[in-house]
């Protein structure tokens, strides 16, 4: 339970913030019995006579009137209460999936034949949430777990239409460490912690959505399955302005939960992250349960709204303006953004037939998001030669393709089939169709991209990138695609915790020729011999042939592996060398084998009272090296 502080600094601004967005309350005393909170016994998580209210509600006729009975309606209730799958995350997802798409009760004699009819336990579609959907705050949650075990008390429980969607543990901003407890604690309510002993009540987490760790001045959200590492803060009150939240709450500046609260608590943006923004995947040896971070969000809401408000290309005369670019950083989840974004657009009345096709230029990452977007539920077509795309492509109507650039090889000639692509024509002249674009900073000039614009000239293009647009061709992407939509930059996601802070340390050398000047202090430099003189005036030297100079490779070499013995060898750390070309390539790896062998060299003329043992271990260590100034591949 909560202390004092934790009541009066955390959870009941929670409450009051919640309250002041539509949510109803009840704050039960630890005296009270169940009644109060509309339970038969605390073994019980549903609040059944809410649940049933609401199911008699929000499930019309044709007419618009009530039809359910006692007795569907129990046949509606049992299947949220006797699942069919065992382990809690198993149970979670059959049980999210009924909350989604609704369940079957038997049929009335006399409508439609007397077919089953599919009962629905939240209205997703009403325009005002809080009309149609009960909404309320339960702070000081008491469960009891099965057997002789202790009562658990989570801070706050949401439930809609009596369903417990969200769980939120509150620990003082004052203790160490708050949020690791918080999110410690909330495993040990699910029995995610594997103790020989249960800890906790899992019935409480079957239909759960995403759980929130706060100290009100950071509050983080994440699910049952995670740790707290895997926690994120909601940076964002959108669609509604930070500044008019501020002045709903009387205050200048927001705190992370009221942030957070806003962003993800109010009822309407609740329904949507539960509809379109949560779901179970499995990156790697076991399944888990994902809520949408901010930035995904914020991305895929603002994609929606161009989809809807931009000009077709009809309606432009010159070019489509319902697309644009998404700029988040490596590492930010794009591709989750894009079935997010699929999601939303398939339950909305005015996106649902669209055809999108998604485009990558990397085969790993092409299976990557077709697997990812098989979460979506909806079959996943991947036209892996020019024909199969031209086929796909021209099928009109809804769907989900995948496209490969530079992939599309003629299996006989074992050549790019630049001509077929030439001649791909026009396939589907359809406005319905949005092409989405992985790294479209490097690859949307190509052939492919260049006969989709042709086989699908009215689509809607949305440009992912995880590099900042700012020159030369690159402007060329935004002629395409159009404005930013939305921009996760790299400091961003450092400040997150998303991406490890990279360190930059400059390290130049003058290797740039602009003029006959610059000529001759390079000459000087590097003690070029006349013949190699002559060469390079004649050259008059371009960006290629300095980078791939031998002796400005051989002092660049040398410095950088000194370097990485003093610094980055003894902090147990690797290093990797970008060069120009082929040709630089083969030409570093001589010399960093010439200057580790003149560095160990060095190190063994030493007088052998300077050789210190760690001095000894760095030498051993550098000279075992050997397998990583090997050339990759192809190289």
């Amino acid at each position: 339970m909560s202390s004092g502080s934790e009541y009066e600094r955390v959870e009941s601004p929670l409450v009051r913030q919640l309250v002041g967005m539509g949510w109803q309350h009840i704050e039960p005393m630890k005296s009270d019995p169940p009644p109060v909170t509309g339970r038969g016994s605390f073994r019980e998580v549903l609040l059944l006579g809410r649940l049933r209210t609401a199911l008699r509600r929000i499930n019309l006729d044709d007419a618009g009137r009530e039809w359910l009975d006692d007795g569907r309606i129990s046949q509606a209730v049992s299947q949220l209460n006797r699942p069919q799958a065992t382990s809690l995350l198993e149970i979670n997802e059959e049980l999210t999936e009924k909350l989604l798409l609704g369940v079957t009760v038997e049929g009335v004699p006399g409508w439609d034949g007397g077919r089953g009819r599919t009962v629905h336990f939240i209205d997703w579609t009403s325009v005002d949430p809080l009309a149609r959907n009960d909404f309320l705050v339960v702070n000081q949650f008491r469960v009891d777990p099965p057997g002789d075990r202790a009562a658990i008390w989570p801070d706050a429980v949401l439930f809609v239409n009596g369903i417990p969607l969200v769980v939120v543990e509150a620990k003082s901003p004052t203790v160490p460490d708050p949020i690791g407890a918080a999110a410690e604690q909330l495993r040990r309510y699910a029995n995610q912690r594997e103790s020989v002993e249960p800890e906790g009540s899992e019935r409480l987490f079957h239909t759960n959505q995403f759980v929130v760790a706060t100290c009100f001045d950071i509050a983080k959200a994440g699910t049952f399955t995670g740790l707290v590492e895997h926690y994120g803060e909601w940076k964002t009150t959108a669609p509604v302005p930070e500044e008019a939240v501020r002045a709903d709450l009387g205050v200048s500046v927001l705190s992370s939960q009221q942030r957070l609260v806003a962003g993800m608590l109010h009822p309407a943006r609740l329904l949507d992250l539960v509809r379109h923004f949560t779901l179970f995947m499995q990156p790697e040896d076991r399944k888990i349960k994902v809520v949408a971070r901010y930035q995904q969000y914020r991305a895929v809401r603002a994609t929606i709204e161009r989809l809807l408000t931009g000009s077709t290309r009809a309606q432009d005369g010159e070019h489509d303006r319902r697309g644009g670019i998404i700029w988040h950083t490596q590492g930010s989840g794009k591709s989750l953004t894009m079935v997010f974004l699929v999601r939303a657009m398939r339950s909305h009345a005015a996106l649902v037939g669209f055809k999108v096709v998604a485009v990558t230029d990397r085969k790993d990452l092409q299976k990557q998001l077709a697997d990812t977007a098989e979460l979506t539920g909806e079959t996943v077509r991947t036209a892996t030669r020019v024909a199969k795309a031209k086929e796909l492509l021209a099928t009109p109507g809804k769907a989900l393709i995948f496209v490969m650039v530079q992939k599309y090889r003629n299996p006989e000639a074992k050549k790019t089939d630049d001509q077929a692509l030439k001649n791909i024509g026009e396939l589907d002249p359809s406005a319905e169709v949005l092409v989405l674009v992985d790294e479209a900073h490097r690859s949307h000039s190509s052939a492919l991209h260049a006969a989709l614009r042709t086989a699908l000239p009215n689509s809607a293009r949305v440009g992912f990138t995880g590099t900042p647009i700012i020159m030369g061709d690159k402007k060329k992407t935004h002629t395409i695609f159009g404005d930013y939509l939305d921009r996760y930059d790299i400091r961003q996601s450092e400040t997150d915790g998303a991406t490890v802070p990279i360190l930059y340390e400059g390290r130049t050398t003058r290797g740039g020729i602009n003029d006959a000047d610059d000529i001759d202090e390079f000459i000087d430099l590097y003690g070029l011999t006349p013949e190699q003189t002559e060469e390079l005036k004649k050259r008059y030297a371009t960006k290629r042939h300095v980078a791939e100079a031998e002796q400005l490779i051989t002092a660049k070499a040398a410095n950088m592996l000194r370097h990485y013995v003093e610094v980055v060898l003894p902090n147990g750390f690797k290093a990797q060398v970008v060069a120009t070309s082929r040709l630089a390539t083969v030409r570093y790896r001589t010399a960093f084998l010439a200057a580790r062998d003149a560095l160990v060299a060095e190190l063994d003329a030493l007088d052998p009272a300077w050789k210190t043992p760690d001095a000894l271990e760095r030498v051993d260590r550098l000279t075992a090296k050997r397998a990583l100034l090997v050339p990759m591949p192809g190289s």
